[in-house]
């Protein structure tokens, strides 16, 4: 008995002066590393934010009518013993900002993390500022890291009084490193009797492979799945001191994805993306002069001699295109949306034909996917 492989392709169609690329997936299975489809609960980023001012901006500040980074200046200053008045403050070299970053998981006093400075206010950029210390904190309200450093933006506004060029976004920056970790997030590994394996991406199918897969490998029965995207594992007592080494023979196994049939259709730049999951089911489709017919032809299978076989039928799904005077398109062996494309390609269909079959089809409720 032979085996039929196939590769992954990509196949460019060109009508005029439009382009058509279909991504078609290839018919191996999607096979991932556990750790690339999944991750631990617990094990995961926690988001920090605070507000905070940037100087020593070239006249590109916020105006006065930016009531709060005035007020928050005059603040500042009389905190250093400056005593002045918001209504006196008349600069353009400072900037409100909203200062956010990630805080990774075990990140430990000391690291540093990458900080993003956005403009609050109506400053024409953040260019040459550099944030003052500003610190950063979790929805609690409990402080776990502190900014502070010259801001890079990855664009320029240069105004005059006649024109202006702007390139980018100069009102948003990051400051590499530009935070530094003053409180860790409690949260350990070790000692855990059990653990969680999140999916990014829930599904049945998947869930219940992981926990075989787990199963499997360590040779007990330790993994059940609890729903679509969690899977609950048991920590064997020889692990329960050396929890990582538990997770890392865990989320280095490949696992098989089982994946929902789905086409994406965009219709500004001509482009059709589609998975090998993707079937049609009978039907008839008119579209102008073009008709496109799929339909079902059944065959017998007869066994090889002396085997234990049983004679069977079996149905192939065809697929026929016609326009007034092209030649029809047969196309065995089930249909898909690859053999449709395929079949209107032949006789020269535009790519709005294309499009609009797809969708027609999917009207009719033969088309067993998500568009």
């Amino acid at each position: 008995m032979s085996t039929k492989r196939f590769a992954s392709r990509i196949c460019r169609i060109a009508f005029g002066a439009t382009v058509i690329y279909f991504f078609i997936l290839s018919t191996w299975p999607a096979v991932s590393r556990v750790k690339d489809i999944a991750a631990f609960q617990g094990v995961r980023d926690n988001q920090l934010f605070g507000y905070g001012l940037v100087v020593g901006l070239d006249g590109t500040g916020d105006s006065r009518q930016t009531r709060f980074t005035t007020q928050t200046l005059s603040n500042l200053l009389n905190k250093e013993g400056i005593v002045v008045s918001a209504q006196s403050i008349q600069v353009k070299n400072t900037a409100a900002v909203m200062v956010t970053a990630n805080l990774p998981p075990f990140a430990r006093i000391g690291s540093r993390i990458d900080v993003t400075v956005s403009s609050m206010g109506d400053a024409a950029s953040l260019q040459g500022g550099v944030l003052l210390f500003t610190p950063l904190k979790a929805p609690n309200g409990q402080v776990y890291a502190a900014g502070q450093g010259p801001v890079s933006i990855g664009g320029f506004a240069v105004r005059t009084s006649t024109s202006s060029v702007q390139k980018n976004q100069p009102t948003a920056g990051r400051i590499p490193a530009g935070a530094i970790v003053e409180k860790e997030v409690n949260f350990t590994l070790q000692g855990r009797d059990r653990l969680r394996l999140l999916l990014h991406d829930g599904d049945f199918t998947t869930a219940s492979r992981l926990a075989s897969l787990i199963n499997r490998s360590m040779s007990a029965d330790l993994a059940i799945p609890l729903d679509n995207r969690a899977v609950e594992i048991l920590v064997p007592d020889p692990y329960r001191r050396n929890v990582v080494d538990f997770i890392t023979q865990i989320e280095n196994q490949e696992l098989e994805i089982d994946r929902v049939a789905k086409v994406i259709l965009n219709e500004k730049t001509g482009t059709i993306i589609f998975g090998k999951e993707v079937k049609i089911a009978p039907v008839t489709i008119v579209h102008g002069s073009l008709t496109v017919q799929v339909g079902t032809e059944y065959a017998i299978s007869q066994p090889g001699a002396f085997s234990n076989g049983e004679t069977a039928v079996v149905p192939n799904q065809t697929v026929e295109v016609g326009e007034q005077v092209a030649d029809s398109v047969t196309i065995p062996e089930g249909a898909t949306i690859e053999e449709i494309v395929r079949g209107l390609n032949a006789i020269g269909a535009t790519p709005r034909d294309v499009l609009a079959i797809i969708q027609a089809i999917k009207a009719a409720g033969a088309l067993q996917s998500e568009v």
